[in-house]
């Protein structure tokens, strides 16, 4: 394994901070592994004392086998981890910590579900939406410690400053009750202790002397502190990353950290890992022509060490349907040509781009993997109200499709009225027969019935919506519960464009059924290895693939529509530069003209690549 200039003087550096910038493919695991090799076969460094931290389990395993492979016996000793594990074992053996100290995700989310009233939380979910609600309120009192603020000067992105801080103090209170620490309270709770007992700081100063950190550009300000506090008073940092692709913003890093690195220690050796052994020439200059729109960066000239094969392809398409049976034809000649399903990536922005290549490839036949947990579309309360309406239509009077439906939009059905295991237009006028302005609502919803029942699931959306008032209930329903509207039609829209390849509502039955038992299985086997990988751009970071499918490539996806800071749409970039370069010899992207109705944009991203903007 011979290392080039670059990676020599890297591996070769032996005291005091070093910064290695390390571009995509450019061999960072092997200039890691072999400096390893290097510190304890010639600077006789004890493997004991090297400590080497990096993000996930996964890639902490895998720093470790290929020490080992290179090092031998002689790197047993070095200890590997993640942020959160190696300081979760410091906090342990100070407080003497147990598993059951630990909050888990779903502790977290009960407790916050139950605190949002006392707080006199406004902006209470709806049961569809409450999961992802709930996440995004945990990652913002996440983002107070990572960025190591007070929550007196905190300000929130998305929520009321006084209640999110009301919420805050009593979640840290209701958490001290519990004698439980959240996953941030690992890096806060051990950077303090650090701060107030400086014997104990000594003590993991004097058994770590030489730390290295992987993924560097993903660190955030809590992690950071304490890293930088535990290689006191040596110095012995070497830090590998790529501001390039720090794409985390939302859990508090940033690439001004790396920037911060080179302030902090103005004396340290810089090296830049030049070459890209990865992708052909003309993937890494495209990409490189992409990134260098950003104005937070390093400047860096890399070169490609594949000659250039194939051109970046940029293909417009009508539609998300018809993109992804482009996209389908395009893997069946990759297959044609050899290329295994599992050397083939179709990446996105978001979960909710994957919805129509999944049902695709679903009908298709064609196996994929998802990285991800990807929430089935049929499930949304929206496509429960379409469902209900669909099965009275076929003559199916059960009483949960009448209770799914009987106001939406408002017919002023009371429940009682919908009494017992079947509900029938009968009973209903029988409950009402006092009333004759609700008697006729009852006919009314009887007639409706009767209109879709013979029409194509397309035709019947649009019935449902237009002639019923469907969309008018949707209006109403997004103000009363405070969410966006636009969410909402987006849903409603994807359903409707989707049920346009179904003859009957018996066949929409079919394909709703079939689709949701294929989605349950692949959430079931995400590590599964056999098949397209179907992944977000984020999932996609540190993966390598021979062909590459960059799909929705539009204003409003990529760039995603909530950023709109110059620091966001910056981490926008990134996040598109990662998805570009996870492509050996082969990248496709596309983007739409329309979708759910609308016109849409391409992404500028795609105008950066193709002309010097």
């Amino acid at each position: 394994m011979s290392l080039n200039h670059a990676q020599t003087e890297a591996v070769a550096h032996n005291e005091g901070p070093c910064m290695v910038l390390a571009g995509p493919g450019s061999g960072k695991t092997l200039t890691i592994a072999k400096r390893i090799e290097y510190l304890i076969t010639k600077y006789k460094v004890r493997p004991e004392e090297i400590l080497v931290i990096t993000f996930t389990k996964y890639a902490a395993q895998e720093m470790k086998e290929r020490t080992r492979r290179i090092c031998g016996p002689s790197s047993y000793a070095v200890t590997f981890g993640t942020f959160h594990g190696i300081y979760y074992g410091i906090l342990k053996w100070a407080y003497r910590l147990e598993p059951s100290n630990l909050l888990t995700d779903e502790e977290k989310y009960r407790m916050l579900r139950i605190l949002l009233p006392k707080v006199g939380w406004d902006q209470e979910p709806e049961t569809d939406e409450e999961k992802d609600y709930l996440q995004e309120l945990a990652a913002e009192i996440g983002n107070v410690k990572n960025n190591c603020m007070a929550i007196e000067a905190y300000e929130p992105v998305k929520y009321t400053t006084e209640k999110f801080r009301a919420l805050y103090k009593d979640y840290e209170e209701e958490k001290k009750k519990c004698r439980k620490i959240d996953f941030e309270d690992m890096l806060i709770q051990c950077r303090d202790l650090f701060f107030n007992y400086p014997d104990i700081l000594k003590k993991w100063q004097d058994k770590f002397r030489y730390i290295l950190v992987d993924e560097f550009q993903d660190v955030n300000q809590a992690q950071y502190d304490v890293v930088r506090m535990l290689a006191e008073p040596q110095n012995n940092l070497f830090v590998v990353g790529d501001d390039d692709q720090s794409v985390y913003g939302f859990r508090g890093a940033k690439p001004g950290i790396m920037m911060e690195f080179m302030k902090d220690y103005p004396k340290a050796k810089r090296v830049l890992l030049d070459i890209n052994y990865r992708s052909s020439a003309y993937i890494v200059n495209g990409a490189l022509r992409v990134i260098g729109n950003n104005k937070i960066r390093f400047e860096k000239k890399i070169e490609a060490f594949q000659k250039a094969d194939e051109t970046v392809h940029v293909q417009e398409v009508k539609d998300p349907v018809q993109e992804a049976e482009y996209v389908l034809g395009k893997i069946k000649e990759c297959q044609e040509k050899g290329i295994a399903y599992t050397d083939i990536a179709v990446l996105y922005r978001t979960n909710i781009d994957a919805r129509a290549m999944s049902e695709l490839m679903m009908e298709y036949q064609i196996p994929f993997v998802m990285k991800e947990h990807l929430n089935n579309i049929y499930e949304h309360f929206i496509a429960q109200d379409i469902s209900s309406y669909f099965h009275l239509s076929q003559g199916e009077y059960s009483r949960k499709y009448f209770l799914q439906i009987a106001n939406r939009p408002n017919r002023f059905f009371s429940r009682d009225s919908m009494k017992g295991g079947t509900v029938t237009y009968d009973s209903l006028r029988e409950y009402y027969r006092d009333k004759n302005w609700m008697t006729d609502r009852v006919d009314q919803l009887e007639w409706d019935m009767k209109m879709i029942k013979d029409k194509t699931p397309y035709a019947a959306i649009q019935y449902i919506r237009k002639h019923m008032g469907y969309d008018e209930f949707l209006k109403d329903y997004a103000a009363y519960r405070k969410i966006s509207v636009e969410d909402l039609f987006a849903v409603l829209e994807e359903i409707w464009q989707n049920s346009k390849g179904y003859r009957t509502i018996g066949d929409w039955f079919e394909h709703v059924e079939r689709y949701g038992e294929i989605l349950k299985e692949q959430n079931c086997k995400k590590n599964a290895a056999e098949g397209v990988n179907l992944m977000t751009m984020h999932a996609a970071k540190g993966l390598e693939f021979d062909t590459v499918f960059v799909i929705e490539a539009d204003e409003g996806s990529s760039p995603y529509k909530k950023a709109v800071t110059d620091e966001e749409i910056e981490e926008e970039r990134r996040l598109f530069y990662v998805a570009m370069t996870r492509a050996k010899r082969k990248l496709i992207i596309s983007y739409v003209k329309e979708k759910n109705g609308k016109d849409m944009t391409p992404s500028r991203f795609v105008s950066e690549l193709l002309f010097d903007v």
